[in-house]
């Protein structure tokens, strides 16, 4: 009998295109359940991840595993081959706090930059750019943040590779782009290029109109408030 392996996931979300990307890197088959997160979450979400109740969930033999960047780390531990982490221990330990620094600085002001209002949107804008400059220096000459192949770093950086590269088509920003941060930039462009990456990233004509109806919602929200 073989593994049970599935995701609760929602298409446009970055953070479950991290598992899905993950177990393809992987080569581990897993069945793909979609999560309708704006409307019924479904029984078995909220029975699996009963304390955020949110996406994406790792179900692996009945067990689930909630979190991204946790799940990143156990399908690492789990599924031996194909490493995405380095086995140095400093280097890991770097690799370590790249992603911590995606997650927890750089991605959600980026975020902000593309969602706040114009009055405050200068003052964002340039504490995001200070962060991607910090970020590109991670590169240092390499073609990925894991060197010649797609690292752990990669796999959480592509919510700025790809889904911020979309919201700022949207708004009109120059956030990444290749005459601000040229290193960065190409990583992003060799990052969906590869063939595993692309096959599995949500389609652009698709995410386009979905993320020009979350910022309509958002204002249309904000100016009632």
């Amino acid at each position: 009998m073989g593994e049970e392996v599935k995701v609760f996931g929602y298409w446009a979300s970055p953070y479950s295109y991290r598992a899905e990307l993950a177990l393809k890197l992987k080569g581990v088959s897993y069945e793909y359940i979609n999560e309708d997160i704006f409307g019924n979450k479904s029984d078995l979400l909220l029975k699996y991840n009963p304390v955020h109740k949110k996406v994406p969930v790792l179900l692996h033999n009945g067990k689930s595993i909630v979190e991204s960047v946790v799940i990143l780390e156990y399908i690492e531990e789990t599924w031996k081959h194909n490493l995405y982490l380095p086995q140095d221990p400093y280097d890991k330990a770097t690799a370590r706090f790249w992603i911590k620094f995606i997650d927890e600085k750089c991605f959600p002001t980026l975020w902000l930059a593309a969602w706040s209002p114009e009055n405050e949107r200068e003052k964002v804008t340039n504490e995001a750019c200070e962060y991607m400059k910090t970020l590109e220096s991670a590169l240092n000459g390499k073609k990925f943040f894991g060197g010649e192949t797609i690292g752990m770093v990669d796999i959480v950086a592509s919510s700025v590779g790809y889904f911020i590269r979309v919201t700022q088509e949207i708004m009109g920003l120059n956030l990444l782009s290749a005459d601000k941060f040229p290193q960065l930039f190409q990583w992003s462009e060799d990052f969906a290029n590869c063939s595993i990456v692309k096959e599995s990233l949500p389609p652009r004509d698709k995410l386009l109109p979905f993320v020009k109806g979350l910022i309509a919602k958002y204002q249309q929200d904000n100016a009632k408030a």
